[in-house]
C-alpha cells in the first residue's frame, strides 16, 4: 500500500477474497528512505513526517475498512527500505499464497504504447514468479 487509488483499491480486493475464505491478510507499506541528492535536514525531516502520517492514514483505513466487513483475520506492516525487496521478504517470510497490488499510476506508464519498464514495482513483482500477482487497477 503506498496511498494511490489504485493500491486502495487492491487492498479492498485482497481483503474482500481473505474474508470470504477465511485466510489471513496482510497489508504492507513500504516507507522509503530518504533521498540521496544533497538535502537539508528539515527536508529530511519533513520527508521522514510525511511517510509516517502517511502510515498512520493507511492503518486507520485498513482498521476502518476490517471493522465494517467484520474481518479480524489481518495485519498491517510498516517497513522501510526499497520496496520490492521488502514484499518480496515478507511474502517469502509468510509463504504468501498471493500478492495484490495496485497497478502503476506514474503518468509515463499510462501513455498508449509505453511498455512498462523493469524499473515498475508491479512488473517485477510479476516477474519474478514465486507466487501469484494479482494486479487490480
Amino acid at each position: 500500500m503506498d496511498g494511490s487509488d489504485s493500491s486502495m483499491r487492491a487492498a479492498a480486493y485482497a481483503g474482500g477474497m481473505a474474508r470470504r475464505q477465511r485466510a489471513r491478510i496482510v497489508a504492507v507499506y513500504v516507507r522509503p528512505l530518504a533521498p540521496r541528492w544533497p538535502t537539508t535536514a528539515v527536508a529530511v525531516a519533513g520527508y521522514e513526517q510525511a511517510s509516517g502520517e502517511l502510515a498512520e492514514q493507511l492503518i486507520a483505513e485498513i482498521r476502518a475498512g476490517a471493522r465494517r466487513l467484520g474481518f479480524h483475520n489481518w495485519e498491517f506492516r510498516v517497513e522501510r527500505g526499497d520496496p520490492y525487496t521488502e514484499i518480496c521478504r515478507i511474502a517469502d517470510e509468510l509463504r504468501a499464497d498471493g500478492v495484490y497490488v495496485g497497478s502503476s499510476t506514474q503518468a509515463q506508464r499510462r501513455v498508449v504504447g509505453t511498455a512498462l519498464g523493469a524499473s515498475s514495482l508491479t512488473l517485477r513483482l510479476v516477474r519474478t514468479g514465486r507466487w501469484p500477482v494479482t494486479v487490480v487497477p
